[in-house]
């Protein structure tokens, strides 16, 4: 199974605005492995990035001067890309300006270049209903590292993105090692394990700590008109 997680940056908002590409990041994984075989490209958009777009991004139009355009590099990224089931967040916005793209090239339409696309915004907003579900949010949320994400870059995010995933379909047996069955094909078992069997410690509180949690119910109480349920449990 090919998979290859897909990220863009662009000078803004609207491609129908003539807003365009100037990054592309792809990351592939081949039976939910990282290949290290990537794609990634800066682009000359020829025409000037939005102020609020730099300020996400950090690719000014300085940069991107000397870049190569779009259509330099169509036919490798469509090569790279073709069969795989393509992964990206928020997919519409992205796929949007792929087609944009293609469009001015006289170019099919991204949806026939990918076996599949796979929205991962839409997964994780049916996984974690009425919760943020921004890259930053689920990388929080799923404890992958993104301390290195100070702006947006499509490489990095199409790798963060990668991770996500990976926690976000893998369920309950993620805190799991993958050939459990030593290579031989088994299932793996596990003993069963007697709790009953375990002592745990009870750790009594100082009197200074039961001061001071008394102290913040106390100012709960008071804060509440005398209305918190523990009191009038105790009484």
């Amino acid at each position: 199974m090919r998979q290859i997680f897909l990220d863009t940056e662009t000078t803004g908002l609207s491609p129908e605005s003539g807003d365009r590409i100037v990054e592309i990041g792809c990351v592939e994984m081949l039976n939910r492995r990282l290949s290290s075989k990537n794609l990634h490209f800066y682009l000359n958009p020829e025409r000037p990035s939005s102020e609020d777009a730099v300020r996400i991004h950090g690719l000014t139009d300085d940069f991107l001067a000397d870049k190569p355009l779009f259509a330099s590099v169509v036919d490798e990224l469509l090569e790279y890309l073709a069969g795989a089931e393509i992964i990206i967040h928020n997919a519409g916005f992205d796929v949007g300006f792929l087609n944009a793209e293609l469009r001015r090239l006289e170019r099919p339409k991204f949806e026939t270049v990918a076996a599949r696309i796979t929205d991962s915004l839409l997964m994780a907003r049916e996984m974690f209903p009425g919760k943020s579900n921004s890259l930053d949010a689920l990388c929080k949320r799923l404890e992958v590292d993104n301390t290195s994400r100070n702006l947006h870059g499509a490489l990095l995010d199409a790798g963060l993105l990668a991770e996500v995933y990976i926690r976000m379909t893998r369920g309950q047996d993620s805190l799991v090692i993958d050939d459990l069955g030593g290579g031989q094909g088994g299932e793996a078992s596990a003993e069963a394990v007697d709790f009953s069997a375990f002592v745990l410690p009870v750790i009594e509180p100082s009197a200074e700590e039961l001061a001071a949690h008394d102290a913040v119910l106390s100012a709960l109480d008071k804060a509440s008109g005398g209305k918190t349920v523990w009191r009038r449990a105790m009484a």
